[in-house]
């Protein structure tokens, strides 16, 4: 029973998380977009804001998966290439092999 509650919890927990996520990343892309620089910084600083809140978060989801759990944690997209670069492409040398 109690396995199910933790469970539960940790979706619940993911799910909040991956609010934050598509929070931070919105306030990235209206500061890249923005022109007036105190209202970029502004916008920056919310983001960081959000991207602490989704670390403690995380930090909370792997504390509390048990070792035997068979999923591991996903880092999100923006936090692995910052949104400026796409998962799947390749460098030239790579992309031109035949």
């Amino acid at each position: 029973m109690q396995n199910k509650k933790n469970q539960s919890s940790v979706g619940l927990m993911i799910q909040r998380c991956h609010k934050w996520r598509q929070k931070r990343k919105q306030y990235m892309d209206q500061a890249r977009q923005t022109a007036d620089e105190i209202e970029r910084e502004r916008l920056m600083q919310t983001a960081e804001h959000y991207g602490r809140i989704v670390a403690a978060e995380q930090g909370k989801i792997d504390s509390t998966r048990t070792p035997g759990d068979k999923s591991a944690p996903v880092p999100a997209p923006e936090d692995a290439a910052d949104g400026d670069e796409d998962e799947n492409t390749f460098p030239d040398f790579i992309s031109n092999l035949k």
